[in-house]
């Protein structure tokens, strides 16, 4: 067996190669709130379900940066709140040698889609916590929400009128 430094090595530093790395991924935030129990709990009525996702991208330093996905998801039943989780997933993500036009959808649909297993997890391992059957966020493709985000700004853009400025999506469920 041979042994590996966990250090850098000199020309690894000197390296022009493209780096990414995942420094960590953690669990920001995480809330559940049940403001009209224990009255809605006694509702014999299958609730509906609204979810949202939203990505936030943060510098650190030169070349490190903080991408949080950001998830409601709300239950109403009878147009009362059942439920409310929020979460907020965030990973810390090194990039060293991108080119810069490669950086945006790194940030907007790779590192999201690093993160969104554990959202999903933390999401579903919640609400059962909560006493309600869990609910499994569907998949989403990063790439088409980064591509719809594109062509939000560029509507935004030529239109040169701020009122197109939402960017959340809202997941069918």
């Amino acid at each position: 067996m041979t042994e590996q430094s966990s250090a850098p090595s000199a020309q690894a530093e000197n390296s022009t190669e493209p780096g990414f790395r995942i420094q960590r991924i953690y669990l920001k935030d995480l809330s559940l709130e049940q403001p009209n129990a224990p009255e809605i709990l006694l509702v014999a009525s299958d609730p509906q379900v609204q979810v949202e996702i939203d990505i936030s991208v943060a510098p650190l330093s030169e070349g490190i940066f903080e991408v949080a996905l950001i998830s409601t998801v709300t239950a109403k039943v009878e147009s009362k709140v059942l439920f409310l989780v929020e979460a907020k997933q965030a990973g810390i993500f090194e990039f060293s040698n991108i080119p810069p036009e490669q950086m945006d959808p790194m940030l907007g649909i790779a590192c999201p889609t690093i993160l969104y297993p554990y959202l999903r997890s933390h999401v579903a391992d919640i609400i059962s916590r909560g006493g309600f059957q869990p609910i499994h966020l569907n998949e989403i493709n990063f790439h088409a929400m980064y591509e719809h985000r594109l062509m939000q700004a560029q509507q935004v853009a030529a239109s040169q009128d701020g009122a197109g400025d939402e960017s959340k999506i809202i997941l069918p469920h």
